[in-house]
């Protein structure tokens, strides 16, 4: 329950409609994409102005209230669960685009704009905006920033850091600040990289320039069937080791290919133990002599079917399916927990291996979608909640996935953020004094760590108490805690 001033003050600031306290009105805000942690927040702030954001940010702060900045509520790592003392600040009616300038390839836009919806205007120029989350129609670009999206063309084309020029944002204190700049780069630190990525933790987006990029004159997609997934990740390896970036680089497995088959209909090759999907982008001239080398690799990497997309509508079928995976998995299952590590390429084969080990074990089925060229991993455990002690045996596989990912040299996660989910896993990937400066960090903007608190960077404290545990030599062990 919010402090009668602190309600008082919220009621002024914003219209009756614009501020939810009724737990019917709240229950919406429990929980982002993932539903395994839920909470109802105090109350829920709906904004459409700068100055109402800054009023709001000023008197929590002087009250002490925590603060989760929201958007789609499309993420899938609890990053934007609720406190049960705080106020959600969700930014959904910031929608406008207000300008895009064709000649600097450039867009300014306010945070709750959709991602898909910046290509959709971009259009008219010819230009689109590069990173394509799965979420696209729905997912915000402050989101994005927030949590370093990435999306099926990031190989080449890069994470969301790549493609943001300027980010305009307000400080649990009400101060407004501007990270970057519209030119190509500013002076000082990059605190700009900064704000790409750290989870609502430092400051309140409000508006975001992205940068534009020209369409492709052209583009294919081959579709490489294997008779095992092993096949398939190793065929990665050698597709970037031939010096091929392609557009895009993707894998699917046989549960995931079935799932999404029924959902999209683009014609999969069922009886494959796992697909690539292989963007060639560029001029034809271009496209017609990259396809050619992607389809010789393919073939010499054991590929037993190979298609290449005959036109655009095939080209946009087949990547349907891996687009529509997450939903997919909801038609199979009551329940499904999404995995996001990132791994060295060179481990796809026996991380796959691994994880189709452990599904036998824990007796949960896996549907394995994900960024193959990056080595970006985004299993899909199936489970049903309802089931007495079913989520518990989903969260210790999944816990089990990220620790494999840290000893074979990855990172527990890769565009889904730490959040809630992987707090255990940041304090095995990280040591005690590489916590304390993303603190310190944290310290410098938020000194009462009001903004998402207990989010994406674990104190110490929290890492002994889940028996924390720390990466050395391969393995997993014990970590000394020094006293600060």
């Amino acid at each position: 329950m919010l402090p009668p001033s602190v309600h008082a003050q919220l009621a002024a600031i914003l219209p009756g409609e614009a501020l939810l306290t009724a737990p019917e009105a709240t229950r919406p805000y429990e929980c982002d994409g993932l539903t395994l942690f839920r909470e109802l927040p105090a109350a829920v702030a709906l904004p459409d102005t700068e100055a109402q954001v800054v009023a709001i940010l000023r008197a929590c702060h002087a009250a002490r209230v925590p603060v989760v900045a929201r958007g789609a509520g499309t993420g899938l790592s609890g990053g934007a669960m609720p406190h049960k003392d705080g106020v959600v600040l969700s930014l959904a009616k910031f929608r406008r685009i207000l300008a895009i300038d064709p000649l600097a390839r450039t867009a300014v836009v306010q945070p709750g704009v959709r991602n898909l919806a910046i290509s959709e205007a971009a259009a008219a120029h010819n230009l689109y905006y590069a990173p394509d989350p799965s979420s696209q129609i729905a997912c915000t670009i402050a989101g994005n920033v927030a949590e370093n999206a990435g999306g099926v063309h990031c190989l080449k084309y890069g994470l969301t850091v790549h493609n943001v020029r300027r980010v305009r944002g307000v400080t649990i204190e009400g101060e407004v600040v501007e990270f970057g700049n519209e030119a190509l780069d500013a002076p000082g630190y990059d605190l700009l990289a900064l704000i790409n990525g750290s989870e609502g933790l430092l400051a309140v987006i409000t508006e975001i320039t992205v940068k534009l990029t020209p369409k492709p004159q052209f583009a294919q997609v081959a579709l490489a069937a294997f008779a095992t997934i092993e096949a398939a990740g190793e065929a990665v390896g050698k597709v970037i080791a031939e010096g091929i970036i392609p557009g895009g680089l993707e894998l699917m497995d046989q549960a995931a290919t079935r799932a999404v088959e029924q959902f999209v209909h683009a014609n999969y090759p069922l009886d494959a133990a796992a697909i690539l999907l292989v963007e060639s982008d560029g001029t034809p001239e271009e496209v017609s002599a990259e396809m050619a080398d992607i389809k010789r690799v393919l073939t010499d990497s054991g590929a037993t079917e190979i298609r290449v997309s005959k036109d655009e509508a095939q080209r946009l079928l087949f990547w349907s399916g891996r687009k529509a995976a997450f939903p997919a998995a909801g038609r199979i299952s009551p329940d499904y927990y999404c995995i996001d590590g990132t791994i060295p390429r060179k481990a796809l084969s026996g991380v796959l291996h691994k994880i189709a080990e452990w599904s036998a074990e824990y007796g949960l089925r896996v549907a394995n979608v994900f960024h193959a060229g990056d080595g970006n991993l985004h299993p899909l455990i199936l489970y049903d909640a309802n089931v007495p002690g079913e989520a518990d045996k989903t969260i210790a596989f999944g816990d089990r996935i990220l620790d494999l990912c840290i000893e074979v040299g990855g990172t527990v996660t890769g565009e889904h953020g730490v959040g809630v989910e992987k707090l255990r896993g940041a304090c095995n990937q990280f040591a005690p004094a590489e916590l304390e400066r993303f603190l310190g960090i944290k310290r410098a903007f938020d000194p009462h760590a009001l903004l998402n608190p207990g989010k994406a960077v674990p104190t110490l404290a929290r890492c002994a108490e889940f028996g924390r545990m720390h990466v050395h030599g391969g393995e997993l062990k014990h970590a000394e805690l020094p006293r600060y």
